[in-house]
């Protein structure tokens, strides 16, 4: 039981780790491995300070399920977005990603209906026919990069399902830019000491192109909308639908635009990664990979739809184990607006409280052999004998990733759709990982695939 507000500012602050700041500095900015070398130097809740608190506001790291449940599990009013955010606000402008809470609840009222997983379940479709796509194409078997090709299902799964458009012409062209956009946002939220915004050098300006190429693409979409009143695209109608329940306003064309940026970023990166990882995980297992072609095949000769899910009980452990191993986000921020109670000590108001998933998901106590590879983690008995809050590849708590129910269906049918028609073989032991916001592959990621008889 976690102490009110008014109470934590009686309990000890949280251990200061021992690290040098010099390695700290290092660790932090290293998003995912780093975590793990913080937790061991400094325990599940650890206090960093590397320069002073006008530089860079109060750090506090957190790695255990209580103290992750006592920061995103509690009510928002005690926690904020945090600098992170703050940046991708200046770069991209109002999103339902960096809104803060009071903004962010009606957007995400508006936005929630087109991701329910009932109609989720209408977009599983596309994923499956992109991934059939991919089959037709590679029936001669040969070498590709999982990467390029999971992004560019991903991509046009994307356009056709939720935004209205087919991306594949540009999805190349969009993941660069993506990257560029994320990558720069990122680097300078962790900064101690950055350029004043107002400052064009030569890295911003890059961003800033990036971000407006994306807008372009975003801003044809509404436009085509627009035009073509019968277009099937459910997220930039409810969108264009959206209004402000005590205003009755709805969004500029600019809020549209760039909420359809950050949806096409995050969507796109989320489930394109996920997918890359866990054929190359089957390419590296050809024993589970096996287990995934007799579930698929078993049911039957024809696309794989949502309602068959169901059946397709071990292809999700592979997937949740995928995730497990390599969670979307390897961590996230938030910044408390109060002193709280975290794990038995206080977080001062005003601290920037990392949260991290990436060690979460390595945590021995939890995870025996945690680097091991082993589906059989999430066999149902398994998951029903585990906290909640032990695996959390989407979060949780009152600001959960919206498009969740989006993912995994559609990573799910992909991965059974690929590797019922063709046999993976991975060729590197190692799978490199970028990680501006959301965990993205360092491609290529090479493989051979050959047609199964």
């Amino acid at each position: 039981m976690t102490a009110p507000p008014t109470e934590a500012g009686l309990l000890p602050l949280a251990p200061r780790n021992p690290l040098p700041y010099r390695q700290l500095l290092k660790l932090v900015r290293a998003l995912d491995t780093g975590q793990l070398t913080i937790r061991a130097a400094g325990g599940p809740v650890t206090r960093i300070q590397v320069v002073p608190k006008w530089l860079f506001p109060p750090f506090v790291a957190v790695f255990s399920p209580d103290a992750i449940r006592d920061v995103i599990g509690r009510n928002d009013a005690l926690s904020e977005r945090c600098i992170v955010h703050d940046e991708v606000r200046d770069m991209a402008g109002d999103s339902l990603f960096v809104l803060p809470n009071e903004l962010w609840r009606p957007r995400k009222r508006a936005l929630q209906p087109v991701f329910t997983k009932h109609n989720v379940r209408s977009f599983g479709g596309h994923m499956s026919r992109a991934a059939e796509e991919f089959v037709e194409d590679r029936r001669a078997g040969g070498e590709v990069d999982l990467d390029v090709e999971c992004r560019r299902i991903t991509m046009q799964s994307l356009g056709r399902s939720v935004l209205g458009v087919d991306l594949n012409d540009s999805a190349e062209a969009i993941a660069e830019h993506m990257h560029v956009a994320s990558a720069y946002t990122a680097d300078r939220a962790l900064r101690p000491i950055r350029a004043p915004r107002w400052l064009p050098t030569p890295a911003r300006r890059r961003a800033q192109f990036a971000v407006r190429s994306m807008l372009k693409i975003t801003a044809d979409m509404l436009q085509a909308c627009r035009d073509d009143p019968t277009r099937d695209a459910p997220l930039v109608r409810a969108l264009m639908a959206a209004t402000d329940p005590e205003t009755g306003r709805g969004l500029s064309d600019e809020d549209i635009c760039n909420d359809l940026l950050i949806f096409m970023l995050a969507g796109h990166d989320t489930t394109a990664t996920a997918l890359t990882h866990a054929l190359w995980l089957l390419g590296r297992h050809p024993e589970a990979q096996d287990r995934v072609v007799a579930e698929a095949t078993a049911v039957g000769d024809r696309q794989l739809e949502p309602d068959d899910v169901p059946r397709l009980g071990y292809t999700t452990q592979i997937l949740h184990e995928a995730l497990r191993l390599c969670p979307p986000a390897a961590g996230v921020g938030r910044m408390t607006l109060h002193d709280i109670d975290v794990a038995g000590y206080r977080i001062e108001a005003g601290t920037l409280v990392a949260v991290g998933i990436y060690a979460l998901h390595r945590d021995p106590a939890i995870w025996p052999d945690p680097e091991r590879f082993d589906p059989d983690r999430f066999s149902p008995e398994n998951v029903k004998a585990r906290d909640r809050w032990h695996f959390l590849p989407f979060l949780g708590g009152g600001r959960p990733c919206i498009g969740e129910h989006f993912a995994r269906l559609e990573t799910t049918l992909a991965l059974a759709t690929i590797v019922r028609a063709l046999r993976i073989e991975s060729h590197a032991a190692d799978f490199p990982v970028d990680v501006p916001f959301t965990t993205v592959a360092r491609g290529p990621i090479p493989a051979r695939v050959t047609p199964r008889g």
